[in-house]
């Protein structure tokens, strides 16, 4: 019996909904369609303020229990503002996130470090 890419715990969603991240500050985005979408590509907990109320809207993507066997830590994406976006992370997750799919380039528009998690060092 050989285990499937998808075995194991699946790649994880967090998405910010509070003081700006998913309020009418940031316009012109459905935040709960934004929220239910991602929910069809992963489990998703919805966060109170993570921090970093200038790349609202935030979305971190966890690795899968595979993701993280090779070694892939959280990916936080931000100014996930617009349904493309969103589109981006859902094929993501659904080819299975870090450390089992390669960011697409146009994801990479939107990672960033949050203050206080920034590694010294190389890679």
């Amino acid at each position: 019996m050989s285990a499937t890419p998808n075995a194991g715990v699946p790649c994880r969603l967090v998405v910010c909904r509070d003081c700006c991240c998913g309020t009418r500050k940031i316009r012109g985005v459905d935040h709960a369609a934004q929220t239910e979408r991602l929910r069809e590509a992963a489990p998703v907990r919805v966060s109170d303020c993570l921090d970093v109320c200038d790349q609202a809207n935030v979305v971190v993507v966890q690795p899968s229990s595979a993701g993280r066997a090779a070694g892939a830590r959280p990916v936080w994406l931000g100014l996930v503002n617009d349904p493309a976006a969103t589109e981006d992370v859902v094929s993501w997750v659904r080819e299975g996130g870090p450390g089992v799919a390669p960011l697409p380039d146009i994801l990479g528009l939107y990672v960033f470090k949050p203050p206080g998690r920034r590694r010294s060092g190389g890679s």
